[in-house]
């Protein structure tokens, strides 16, 4: 009589440990196919958006670089994506790429960052972006295996600024930033950890001039912080040695400071002549907007820069 209870007992049981071993117990990433993802979440109030590009050579159980890029001021993730060409640049590196969307009254049009001083819907509704970053962070962790030391931003103008707000108030979980014609304009600036900077910036940029002020092609009348005072701040802070490798061709001219704190660097690209556009980048950021430079690819120098500067 109690063989007979005792025995299908013995199989529920052994049924129930042979599920639990192969249920859902482990936190390993999701295979996912190459190609864009769009993702939304909540956060801070606001559903927020963005756009992740899976590369080609993706590859679950290796843990991949991360790079944020961020759009200009009233573009979003599509628009960035098609100017720069970082998903063409992923697939050949095997990094992911996160195309961030920015808020706005529209919803899903004229987007912005809060970049301390600028700016539009973003700054003066005082929108959590940085917090928006970390989230899209802790939601690529949920799925996706990704290297916390090779956490990376860049961005265009508006985007370019939001990069630095996260340079100086997300150091511990960003590694370098690549700000391209856009300044650091945020105060205070207070980062706990070195940030290793490489910053694109046109001479003749009259939406967030080279030497600071308010562009005489502005749309938002903010006086930016200069490029120089941008980066002499990062000069400091990594404490760089004062000897630099200058170089100079073409239109450009290029600045690097090296061998500074914690294994960062601090450059700069000065494009003489240049405009309000992406070096190397798919055309102008507008139509009718200023020609990038062929000169050089921001793009492939700024993956090249984050390679070389994960964190410690």
């Amino acid at each position: 009589m109690k063989k007979r209870f005792l025995l299908p007992l013995l199989t529920i049981l052994i049924s129930l440990l042979a599920c639990a071993r192969s249920g859902p117990i482990t936190s390993s990433p999701t295979a996912m196919p190459a190609g864009d993802i769009t993702r939304t979440l909540n956060h801070d109030g606001l559903e927020r958006s963005y756009l992740l590009h899976v590369p080609s050579g993706y590859n679950d159980t290796h843990p991949s670089a991360v790079v944020l890029v961020f759009h200009g001021g009233g573009g979003n993730a599509e628009i960035i994506a098609r100017q720069t060409g970082f998903s063409a640049q992923a697939d050949r590196a095997g990094f992911l790429v996160v195309y961030p969307n920015g808020s706005g009254r529209l919803k899903d049009k004229v987007l912005t960052w809060n970049g301390g001083t600028c700016c539009g819907f973003a700054q003066e509704q005082n929108v959590d972006d940085v917090g928006f970053v970390r989230a899209i962070i802790a939601d690529l962790q949920s799925f996706a295996a990704i290297d916390t030391k090779r956490i990376y931003a860049t961005g265009m103008s508006n985007g370019g600024i939001m990069s630095y707000r996260l340079a100086c108030e997300a150091s511990d979980l960003i590694a370098a930033i690549g700000p391209v014609a856009g300044t650091q304009n945020i105060t205070p600036c207070e980062p706990k950890e070195p940030v290793s900077v490489i910053h694109f910036h046109g001479t003749n940029d009259n939406h967030l001039p080279y030497k600071g002020g308010v562009g005489s092609d502005s749309l938002t009348g903010v006086n930016y912080e200069s490029v120089q005072a941008s980066i002499q701040f990062w000069l400091n802070y990594n404490h760089c040695p004062s000897a630099s490798r200058n170089e100079d061709f073409a239109d450009i001219q290029h600045i690097a400071y090296t061998d500074c704190a914690a294994g960062s660097a601090v450059e700069l690209y000065t494009i003489v002549g240049g405009g309000h556009a992406w070096p190397g980048g798919n055309g102008p950021a507008w139509a009718g907007g200023d020609q990038p430079t062929t000169t050089i690819s921001a793009t492939q120098i700024i993956w090249d820069f984050f390679a070389a500067h994960p964190k410690p």
